[in-house]
């Protein structure tokens, strides 16, 4: 128990949650101090939750279902609603003890109501517009544990989350494509010639590595601008930012003329780690 009275052991399911999960972000806050640490993992595991949703339901109404209960369970984040759940004891203690705002975790399950359904994700502005409520909520979020909210913190969140969104967008593409679903923007596709049944297909065509390489180029112009506004960064929330150092090696690798869309090399656990400790002993992400 600790002195708060939350049990550690919650701390402890969602470290394991978010080490099997979401490796990245994981390996990211080993390079936290405690109780920073112990945050941000509560942040990133309700994040896993959320986003898994349409990976253990086969139906979208059980999915809503369970969505649902986790806006209500933010709702009466004051009164005591996910004592049972240890990763909402978590995020609560989190939301209490670090001061964060409720509305923008409540957009981010609102987000993810798309995953339940196959719409193709229409356009580069309607995935912008899910890559801000999704992944650039959660580096702000994760922020606000180190460091009061502004707006160049905020700026910089969303430049790190379109480029890591959009990169996983294009390393997931298999696999969604496998589940009859397309966060690829179906109007990158259609400039270039393509359609979401050449993506379906899983073979890659010059009209779909066009549109991929194009949002590999959206991507890497966010990369940029969140690494260049990294630098003006209070030192103590740059750590936060570590994911962008894979983020940069993928889309390196994915921007390769020799990649192939559909089988893209996964990097192991020991890779990410190296690519990280070696971020973290330079001057744009150390503390």
């Amino acid at each position: 128990m600790s002195t708060d009275g939350t049990p550690k052991d919650g701390a402890a399911f969602c470290a394991e949650l978010v080490r099997t999960h979401d490796f990245v972000r994981y390996a990211s806050t080993l390079f936290m101090p405690e109780p920073e640490r112990r945050a941000l993992l509560a942040i990133y595991a309700f994040n896993v939750e959320i986003s898994r949703v349409h990976e253990v339901v086969s139906q979208p109404l059980p999915g809503e279902v369970r969505l649902q209960w986790w806006t209500d369970m933010l709702a009466g984040a004051g009164h005591g609603g996910g004592e049972g759940n240890p990763v909402a004891a978590e995020l609560l203690r989190t939301i209490r003890t670090c001061r964060l705002p409720v509305e923008p975790l409540s957009r981010l399950i609102e987000e993810h109501q798309f995953d339940l359904y196959n719409d193709p994700m229409p356009t580069l502005a309607a995935l912008e517009g899910y890559l801000n409520d999704t992944a650039s909520a959660l580096f702000a979020l994760a922020a606000r544990v180190v460091v009061q909210s502004s707006q160049e913190i905020d700026h910089l969140a969303r430049h790190a989350g379109l480029a890591q969104g959009m990169a996983q967008v294009l390393a997931n593409l298999p696999r969604n494509a496998s589940r009859q679903q397309l966060f690829l923007p179906l109007q990158l596709l259609q400039q270039h010639g393509s359609s979401k049944e050449e993506i379906f297909a899983g073979k890659q065509t010059p009209n779909v590595r066009a549109a991929f390489d194009q949002l590999v180029g959206e991507a890497q112009g966010n990369l940029e601008a969140a690494l260049a506004l990294l630098a003006e960064t209070p030192p103590e929330v740059r750590p936060i930012f570590l994911p962008l150092a894979q983020v940069r090696r993928e889309l390196n690798l994915m921007a390769r003329a020799d990649n192939d869309p559909f089988h893209p090399k996964a990097a192991s656990r020991l890779r990410i780690l190296w690519t990280l400790w070696q971020a973290s002993r330079r001057r744009e992400f150390g503390g």
